[in-house]
């Protein structure tokens, strides 16, 4: 480990081995920690030693890669975040950058950040599609998790009306599911239905999708995260499955002659660019207009609104958290409702969650104020995203009440509480365990007095199973002793962004129980994540 640390920032292009740069190889080999979204790790996994260290987490949780990063990097180790096609586009680049400025971070004074290029999707998709992007170009994100739907509009809405060539990253997912149907919408304002698209699916990847169709037909294909579309401009054109766009020169060049009409030195003649600004400024000097005429256009061009304008909005942020009448009471009252409806109002979301939680989303300026309000009508506000969440049964509508004091007290104690990953601890109030509970992260069941505890459950996907039983039986009084303990060891040495199942898989042991493999032994092919 060297004194100082270093950040190496790299894009490796589409994820074949022959399109990735000889310095992006350089600097995953030196790199003491690799970290990535586990898809990118995996298309990198043949560069990779024995002794590097993999941190690889899932989609969404790029701040946490960014940070974990660069703490790894501030404790003296050579660090490599890696991104497909170009960190700089759409990859981690900025975000890590973002970090280090938060921490005061200086290039003279703090650790070493390399940020090594690579190909991006819009040049890898565009040499499978033929030469679509020869003349100017733009691309847009379709994904509104980071940037407001309106705000893409607008650049749909000016990248199309200017005449670019468009490449739409995040096109769709399982979630997101109009915004490709929008973007065309929009393209067809100004665009013939029979523009040129192209559809590329994992470029250069094992499962290779290429299909070159219609701005009208589009919508007929598949799209999905992994795609890539690419729309022409309105001299883009197709020949022999390849979409082309000229360079533009076609009053200078004329094709099919050997002999061009134009020498060389006769091309950046003015008289040969008629289109040039130049040479419009010219034509507008030598019109013979009366200055009245001319007063008369200048008052018609204030009066004229442009087809679009990016308005400054002041923007508030969102406050986002969860409320519940309480871990055991179940039941709202018509005041909280009330206040409820009055405080989410027209630009806030309210969502039901399988929490027994309403998630609510905010745009305020004041959150302590909104937490303050609902507070006082005696509802449990929480914050949401890596954080302890106490779920209960309703104890038979609070007839089975005597473990209820303890799931109140392991609310009170850990509810809320920062974590490397969400952590559900699920609590059933008598041996029937109808709700559930050993489907959580920590699930506990109230049982003749006392409690049976288990530990690590993969509550979805293909492998879900329950916890492991850790104990069986145990006395009233030391639960809380115990699920601390639990909580304490995870927090200090779990991988950013870890479930808790994962670590105890990892790790072999917690607290001093033992893991016992009792996963499903099935031969499944991965899926693709959606955002």
């Amino acid at each position: 480990m060297s004194l100082r640390g270093k950040l190496y920032i790299v894009g490796f292009g589409p994820g074949d081995a022959n399109h990735i740069t000889y310095r992006a190889v350089e600097a995953i080999k030196a790199s003491d920690y690799i970290i990535g979204y586990k898809t990118y790790v995996e298309l990198i996994k043949n560069l990779l030693n024995v002794k590097q260290k993999i941190i690889s987490t899932g989609m969404t949780e790029e701040v946490s890669r960014a940070q974990a990063a660069v703490k790894l990097a501030e404790e003296g180790h050579q660090v490599a975040v890696i991104s497909s096609g170009d960190s700089g586009v759409y990859g981690m680049a900025g975000l890590i950058y973002e970090v280090l400025v938060e921490q005061g971070w200086h290039k003279e004074s703090g650790v070493e950040v390399e940020v090594i290029p690579g190909i991006s999707a819009i040049n890898s998709c565009s040499s499978l599609l033929g030469a679509p992007i020869m003349h100017d170009s733009c691309t847009i994100s379709l994904s509104d998790h980071l940037t407001p739907w309106t705000i893409i509009e607008k650049r749909l809405e000016a990248a199309a009306a200017a005449d670019f060539v468009i490449a739409l990253y995040n096109p769709k997912s399982g979630r997101r599911t109009k915004q490709i149907v929008e973007a065309r919408r929009i393209l067809l304002k100004y665009r013939s239905p029979n523009t040129p698209v192209g559809l590329v699916k994992s470029a250069y990847r094992e499962r290779q999708s290429i299909v070159i169709t219609t701005l009208d037909n589009m919508l007929e294909h598949e799209i999905g995260m992994l795609t890539t579309v690419i729309i022409g401009n309105t001299s883009t054109f197709v020949y022999d499955d390849l979409m082309i766009t000229p360079r533009g020169y076609q009053r200078k060049y004329t094709l099919d002659r050997e002999v061009q009409p134009l020498k060389p030195h006769e091309r950046l003649k003015k008289e040969a660019e008629p289109w040039s600004l130049e040479n419009l400024e010219s034509k507008k000097r030598e019109s013979k207009k009366t200055p009245f005429q001319l007063a008369c256009e200048a008052i018609a061009m204030l009066d004229r609104k442009p087809n679009f304008v990016v308005e400054k909005t002041d923007y508030k942020p969102v406050f986002e958290f969860a409320i519940s009448p309480g871990v055991a009471n179940k039941r709202f009252t018509p005041e909280q409702f009330k206040l409820l409806a009055e405080v989410v109002g027209h630009e806030g979301r309210m969502d039901y969650s399988r929490d027994h939680q309403l998630r609510i989303s905010i745009p305020t300026n004041h959150p302590e104020q909104i937490v303050e309000q609902l507070s006082n009508v005696g509802l449990l506000v929480m914050p949401v995203g890596d954080v302890i969440t106490v779920k209960a049964c309703d104890f038979c509508d609070g007839e089975k009440k005597d473990s209820i004091p303890y799931a109140e007290k392991l609310q009170q104690r850990f509810g809320g509480k920062a974590v490397p990953k969400e952590l559900k601890i699920g609590i059933n109030g008598c041996g029937m365990a109808c709700y559930n509970a050993v489907m959580e992260d920590i699930g506990i069941v109230y049982r003749k007095g006392k409690f049976d505890v288990f530990l690590g459950a993969k509550p979805v996907g293909r492998t879900a199973h329950p916890g492991q039983l850790i104990e069986e039986g145990l006395e009233a009084e030391k639960l809380v002793e115990l699920i601390e303990k639990l909580i304490v060891e995870y927090k200090e040495n779990a991988h950013p962004n870890e479930r808790l199942f994962k670590y105890f898989k990892r790790k072999k042991v917690l607290a001093g129980y033992k893991y016992q493999d009792n996963e499903p032994k099935l031969n499944l092919q991965p899926i693709p994540c959606a955002d």
